[in-house]
């Protein structure tokens, strides 16, 4: 899992809390005369008042748990010190693990740990460091390179969480929020919204970082359901058909559909799409999550696809 790296001592310290201003920011940097990593996508946010929404967005107190993901030189990090009971950060960059375990030294509720959370066994580390919460959420500002795949091993894991509260590319954000007949409408929307409800908290200008990168972010609330949106009998086949439903969004459902099926069975499908009451003629991105569910059901159930 990576090594970890405990601190000790309680409340949040100066130097643990201030974290997420300019001046100290580039204190911090030159102190220990890091150079920030382009591949890691690394962007140290330095503006205390999104960083006081997005801890609000997610409603901790010193009953829960925080797991944080990337938290670069820890200004996040210093915030949710302040208010949740336990802080796990997981920091791919070696090169961060010592300023983290500086300025968190007197922090015995904040636990570094140094690894890539894709590789990371969650429910192993859930289970050791969140083991008698009251609830646990994930809050962070994640590298927009991954955000999706950490977003959505983070769901398909099924791991005991209250929300999802993250800052990511804004664009991003707005599709996992879309409802179905807009253009931002998509696949990860339906993957979200089949986990989650979304809420869009706030809009982040691209101002607001060291360094700034070339687009603006925006906070969005994933609240976890107490179970999937839809009901469906075979979920990778149900994402399978989501999928071959966007392939090619110009495309008609039947059109994408005939490549997922079979253009032998185009008929077939025609038939099927018009008995349950979904036009051919109609694009994916006009389907809920029930016409979804619907589809990929009747699908299964009539043999058109393996």
């Amino acid at each position: 899992m990576g090594t970890e790296q405990e601190t000790k001592g309680a409340p949040a310290s100066r130097s643990a809390s201030d974290v997420g201003t300019p001046k100290r920011t580039k204190e911090i940097i030159a102190k220990y005369g890091f150079s920030f990593k382009k591949s890691l996508g690394q962007n140290f946010l330095i503006d205390r008042n999104v960083l006081n929404n997005i801890v609000a967005a997610a409603g901790l107190d010193e009953t829960k748990g925080a797991l944080e993901i990337g938290p670069g030189i820890g200004a996040l990090t210093g915030r949710l010190a302040e208010t949740a009971g336990r802080v796990t950060a997981i920091e791919i960059d070696q090169r961060l693990i010592p300023i983290l375990t500086d300025i968190f030294a007197e922090e015995e509720h904040v636990t570094v740990i140094h690894g890539d959370v894709l590789k990371i066994d969650l429910p192993e580390l859930f289970r050791k460091q969140f083991d008698g919460l009251a609830g646990v959420s994930v809050v962070a500002n994640l590298p927009y390179y991954v955000t999706t795949p950490i977003l959505m091993k983070l769901l398909e894991e099924r791991l005991p969480l209250e929300h999802i509260v993250v800052m990511i590319q804004k664009e991003v954000a707005q599709r996992m929020a879309a409802k179905p007949g807009g253009k931002e409408y998509g696949s990860l929307s339906v993957a979200v919204q089949y986990y989650c409800v979304p809420e869009l908290v706030c809009t982040v200008p691209h101002t607001v970082f060291i360094p700034q990168p070339n687009v603006d972010s925006a906070v969005i609330k994933l609240t976890l359901r107490d179970k999937p949106a839809v009901d469906v009998p075979d979920e990778a086949f149900f994402f399978r058909v989501v999928q071959a439903s966007f392939a090619q969004r110009r495309k008609t459902l039947a059109n994408n559909l005939t490549a997922f099926v079979g253009k032998e069975r185009r008929e077939a499908l025609n038939e099927l799409l018009t008995a349950i009451g979904i036009d051919p003629g109609r694009r994916g991105e006009t389907l809920s999550l029930e016409e979804f569910a619907l589809l990929s059901r009747s699908l299964r159930d009539a043999g058109l696809a393996s």
